[in-house]
């Protein structure tokens, strides 16, 4: 028997709508630093990264020529599941509507991940991230309308993702939608990207422009800073 569920399926084919947004993603800064203190030139580095991405698990198709940054969610398959992706589907590119959003969702994380390990739960975490924007566009379902905002208090919990597991594994089924859009949890009054299919992407920021930012965590407060912007969490 089936579980029941908050979502009527055909929901899915009946109310979507062609929509775009820019979206903002958070990373942990990439590993290119890393590499070059291994080599002795850009050349060397570049054959160790070409190495490197062999190494990798295959791109799925429809991921395949975009760029890196958006291409690596669709390329792991993640041991836990995220809020519209449970442990066995693909992946999920995740986007906010502004950086505020965007530090506010890493915020969360890595405080979570603190909080959640237990030799590391007094410690002081740092860590630097890389931001960058891209637009998103195609056939969506916009959570925030009708008849999808009826099941509000499924998509916007805070840590219990099964309806949008779910909901996921509808898109997934249903084929015909691109993303998700919804209103943020971490940051009321704001938005953000689900994306399903990575030909939905663009990336907008200038390669080698991504916008620089640190992260100090501790089990009462998370900072990021840019140098000129800070927020506290």
């Amino acid at each position: 028997m089936t579980a029941p569920t908050a979502w009527n399926p055909g929901w899915v084919h009946e109310h979507t709508q062609p929509l775009a947004m820019h979206a903002f993603r958070m990373v942990e800064t990439q590993h290119i630093a890393a590499t070059m203190r291994l080599v002795d030139s850009a050349a060397e580095q570049d054959v160790l990264e070409h190495m490197l991405d062999a190494s990798k698990p295959p791109l799925p198709p429809e991921a395949q020529g975009i760029h890196y940054l958006l291409a690596a969610p669709f390329r792991y398959l993640l041991p836990t599941g995220s809020r519209f992706r449970s442990t066995h589907m693909p992946g999920i590119w995740y986007g906010a509507d502004d950086s505020y959003c965007a530090c506010a969702e890493i915020a969360y994380w890595r405080q979570r991940f603190l909080l959640d390990s237990a030799g590391l739960i007094t410690q002081h975490l740092s860590t630097d991230h890389s931001l960058y924007e891209a637009a998103v566009q195609g056939r969506a379902i916009d959570l925030q309308t009708p008849p999808w905002s009826q099941a509000a208090a499924h998509w916007k919990h805070p840590s219990d993702y099964t309806e949008t597991q779910k909901l996921g594994a509808l898109v997934r089924a249903a084929g015909n939608v691109a993303w998700i859009r919804y209103a943020s949890v971490r940051a009321p009054g704001h938005a953000c990207a689900a994306v399903f299919d990575p030909r939905s992407l663009t990336l907008l920021t200038p390669k080698g422009r991504y916008e620089q930012w640190h992260c100090h965590t501790t089990r009462d407060r998370v900072t990021l800073s840019n140098g000129r912007i800070r927020f506290d969490f």
